[in-house]
């Protein structure tokens, strides 16, 4: 529960899985809740617990001066927010909404010429997890303006963290580690339709897949010298080189062919290997292939 200096109404707007989390998060914490979604029905649950659920989100959102936005996309946010930014003037607008960094920036941009305080995030979590000690909350935009509400902020994931004023940071981050989770994701499919056609079942291959990712795949990716060396461009290594891993993809690849198994993921990035040993650097760590990712060659 918050302390009483914390209590203020709150307006959520937007009531897919995300916001219902949200705006259920700050009924129990105290907060006078206002709610509002485009689908009709969605606060009906909200409003046995105590939300009020407002007619339209022009209602929803003159009810507090602390609105939490999740919806679909910017795009929307837009569409419902810019005819009302005389009416936001002055207040406080939390914006939850999944979009690109850019997407962040101009609408920061847009509230910033109308007075409105802002801050964008990224939830680094799923809806269950909302409110819990561990789930993970980026912030960008004025620090004073996190440093304000903080203890609200935390009460939707005790690992709420601001990282920038740049609004567009956290939606950084958020790709970041996306592009991470769809990559193991792809890599375990992958893994697993070569196994499920060579006749092997994922619960006989479940435990060397656990060993392999405890003792080798995450100490590799979450070695603090490793993230060093990518920060100052050192791709020397003794251990396993472009050379080894161009190899090694050669033959997933291969061999997923003979297997009849799609592959066409690996395909560019065996290409960038393949150009970096061409380009003379086969005994440098594969880590060198992020030169081929970005517009430094």
């Amino acid at each position: 529960m918050a302390t009483n200096e914390n209590i203020f109404p709150v307006s959520v707007i937007g009531l897919g899985n995300m916001g219902l989390a949200i705006a259920a998060a700050y009924l129990k914490a105290g907060y006078p809740t206002t709610v509002w979604n485009r689908s009709k029905g969605k606060g009906e649950r909200l409003a046995a617990e105590g939300a009020t659920v407002a007619d339209t989100h022009a209602e929803a959102l003159a009810a507090s001066s602390v609105a939490v936005v999740c919806l679909s996309t910017y795009h929307v946010v837009h569409e419902l927010l810019e005819p009302l930014a005389g009416e936001l003037a002055g207040k406080v607008l939390i914006n939850l909404t999944s979009g690109t960094p850019e997407e962040a920036r101009r609408t920061a941009e847009w509230a910033a010429k109308h007075n409105i305080a802002y801050l964008d995030g990224a939830i680094m979590a799923i809806p269950p997890m909302i409110g819990a000690p561990e789930a993970l909350i980026f912030y960008g935009g004025t620090k004073a303006v996190f440093d304000t509400y903080e203890p609200m902020l935390k009460v939707l994931g005790g690992s709420t963290t601001y990282l920038s004023n740049d609004p567009g940071v956290p939606l950084l981050y958020d790709l970041a580690l996306l592009t991470m989770m769809y990559g193991a994701w792809h890599g375990h499919i992958h893994a697993h339709a070569m196994l499920k056609t060579g006749g092997i079942s994922a619960a006989e291959f479940l435990p060397y897949a656990d060993s392999w990712l405890r003792y080798l795949i995450t100490p590799l990716l979450t070695d603090p010298n490793g993230a060093k060396a990518l920060d100052d461009e050192n791709y020397t290594t003794d251990v396993s080189n472009m050379n080894t891993n161009k190899l090694a993809l050669d033959h997933i690849i291969r061999t997923s062919a003979e297997m009849d198994i799609n592959a066409d993921w690996l395909t560019p990035i065996y290409t960038l290997a393949a150009q970096k040993v061409e380009e003379g650097y086969g005994a440098d760590a594969f880590t060198r292939i992020i030169e081929g990712m970005t517009s430094k060659k």
